[in-house]
């Protein structure tokens, strides 16, 4: 498929899913093509619902994109690219492409992000948004897919040996049907806000 450079005003359509998730958590976002991979990465932990509290890369077509060291990552001993200077343009080109996003390397949330479209920008609307989704986040270190299955499981089940440990550790609840795209667009409204006062990014 032919390929075509993205404007400023540009917006991609992206389908975020997470992998191994039956029936899969994913979500829909509108994102500026010019984002940095740097933003995205925010942009998918509100999204997704991740606390940002553990290491994060990209790969796409055997490039690996990540953080730096002084930004906590291992960009000292790893060839990984700054995730700050590559834009999502640059790995998406054509509908259809693919890019993987893994969130932390002991749990491993492995996630992939689809180009479903390229849009002109509308006026008057604010971006990023998320357009739709399904299911609630897993807990973080829950164990990686395998993990959260069983942890499931023994909520769904008083009689479980784990029941009572687990939903404590979940604090008292756990939906995994749960997801609100009201609360996801109110979170991304707020780092829109912050990154126009910082006059950083396309938002």
């Amino acid at each position: 498929m032919a390929t075509k450079r993205a404007s400023s005003s540009e917006i991609f359509q992206l389908k975020v899913t997470l992998l191994g998730t039956k029936p899969p958590v994913w979500r829909r976002l509108l994102v500026p093509a010019e984002a940095s991979l740097a933003q995205l990465h925010f942009i998918l932990q509100i999204a997704m619902g991740w606390s940002n509290s553990h290491l994060h890369e990209f790969s796409a077509g055997g490039l690996r994109i990540g953080m730096t060291e002084r930004e906590g990552g291992y960009f000292d001993d790893d060839p990984a690219e700054d995730e700050n200077k590559v834009r999502l343009s640059s790995v998406l080109q054509s509908t259809g492409a693919k890019l993987r996003y893994t969130y932390d390397f002991g749990d491993s949330w492995e996630h992939t992000i689809v180009l479903e479209k390229r849009l002109p920008a509308e006026i008057g609307s604010q971006y990023p948004i998320c357009t739709a989704g399904k299911l609630a986040c897993p807990p973080e270190d829950c164990g990686g897919v395998g993990g959260y299955y069983d942890l499931i499981e023994a909520l769904a089940d008083p009689d479980h040996e784990s029941h009572e440990h687990l939903l404590e550790w979940t604090g008292g609840r756990f939906d995994p049907n749960a997801f609100s795209i009201t609360d996801v667009n109110n979170s991304l409204a707020g780092i829109s806000r912050r990154a126009r006062r910082l006059a950083r990014s396309p938002f």
